[in-house]
């Protein structure tokens, strides 16, 4: 194999991967990071961070192929995904399962350095990561399952933490199911006119016109659920001060998708990193030592 051959490989698998496109990772990493802080009660160990954010990065990746390869006779016609390597024909079928298969391979290695429960709680990730992609097919609300996929590294990361899965670690995890349909809807809300063509479903072909209003009610309850994950956690003034900011964030993506013109709506979706990021950032703060007087 050529050089040149090799870094055009390498260039189409990242793509396929969607490493150039990190917003997923972040909409992954944020909720992990909150649930790892709050469980170890503001200092998790270094190696279980460096886990799961190595794993995250390795899920989500495979996610995209995983994706990819089941959507290859959709895509095509929706606009956005269109010129997608495996869409596009310049990655074979065999080349995104043997990628899919090493990068989940990759991160079962990475669990195995955690501790049973934690392993134990990994093939019920795996399932739901492999049978999201066909959720679309299926069910008007696929979203729900993302949120599941996606979520599922919270009661991890309580198992690799504290070897317990407490009340709260399930209480961040409806709320992040809650997120992940907030934001996939709006991400919906870009495609759904292709989708409607295709007969694919999501949450933004089910709610209709009234969209914006169910996205808002689901912010809402998202915010209280997580005001009151702070109460059971004896959290302080950074952490809602973080949902505060949060909130104000919530306002702004519904001043995005107020007029549904799919760029704008992409935009809110984006907005949802900097949703999760002032929240973590908030725990951050708020677990740090008091100074001394």
């Amino acid at each position: 194999m050529n050089i040149d051959h090799f870094e055009d490989r390498l260039r189409e698998y990242v793509l396929l991967m969607r490493l150039h496109r990190p917003i997923g990772i972040y909409l992954l990493l944020w909720p992990t990071l909150w649930a790892l802080w709050l469980a170890g009660n503001g200092q998790p160990s270094t190696g279980v961070v460096l886990v799961f954010v190595l794993g995250v990065i390795l899920m989500r990746s495979a996610g995209c192929v995983l994706n990819d390869i089941v959507d290859r006779d959709f895509d095509p016609h929706v606009a956005r995904t269109h010129d997608r390597p495996l869409a596009a024909g310049r990655v074979t079928l065999n080349e995104a399962i043997a990628l899919a298969t090493t990068l989940l391979l990759l991160a079962f290695v990475l669990v195995l350095t955690q501790n049973a429960l934690t392993i134990q709680l990994s093939f019920i990730g795996l399932a739901l990561a492999i049978s999201y992609p066909f959720m679309k097919r299926l069910h008007p609300l696929p979203q729900i399952h993302l949120g599941a996929a996606f979520g599922w590294a919270i009661p991890m990361a309580y198992a690799a933490v504290t070897n317990e899965l407490p009340l709260i670690a399930w209480l961040l995890f409806f709320a992040n199911v809650l997120w992940s349909v907030i934001y996939d809807t709006q991400y919906a809300m870009v495609d759904r006119e292709d989708d409607l063509k295709i007969g694919v479903k999501s949450a933004a072909i089910l709610f209709g016109a009234r969209d914006r209003q169910i996205i808002g009610y689901l912010q809402w309850v998202l915010l209280v659920l997580l005001v009151l994950i702070g109460l059971l956690g004896s959290r302080g003034g950074a952490y809602y001060l973080g949902l505060f900011i949060a909130a104000w964030l919530a306002l702004y993506q519904q001043y995005l998708i107020r007029h549904r013109i799919p760029e704008e709506c992409f935009k809110a979706f984006l907005n949802n990193h900097a949703f999760g990021l002032v929240i973590f950032c908030g725990l951050l703060v708020d677990f740090l030592p008091a100074t001394p007087t």
